[in-house]
């Protein structure tokens, strides 16, 4: 259950990582309150995790999970780069997240 409460966590971290550039510096509401809102879940779940996960292990692939969605997301809604080191350094992250996850 810890994994499942981790793995969305970081599913609401990328929510929030891209909402923010919606939120236009927190000007308009609707996108403000659903970043502040996925921020907060995502928070409160990685804490839930944490009673069972390590720490360490939890925070790295979290952050893996919000940093590879968040840059895949950034390619395909916001016209980002997809260059050929970009998508292979997101595979490097990806297979860290899977080692972690491996060991764990």
């Amino acid at each position: 259950m810890a994994w499942a409460m981790l793995f969305v966590a970081g599913l609401m971290e990328i929510g929030w990582a891209i909402g923010l550039k919606y939120t236009d510096g927190f000007t308009r509401l609707v996108p403000s309150v659903l970043t502040l809102t996925s921020m907060t879940g995502s928070v409160i779940l990685l804490g839930l995790s944490l009673k069972t996960l390590q720490v360490g292990t939890a925070y790295a692939v979290w952050t893996g999970i919000g940093t590879v969605g968040t840059a895949l997301l950034g390619i395909w809604l916001l016209g980002e780069p997809a260059t050929a080191i970009r998508l292979a350094c997101i595979g490097l992250i990806v297979a860290g997240i899977i080692g972690l996850k491996v060991v764990a």
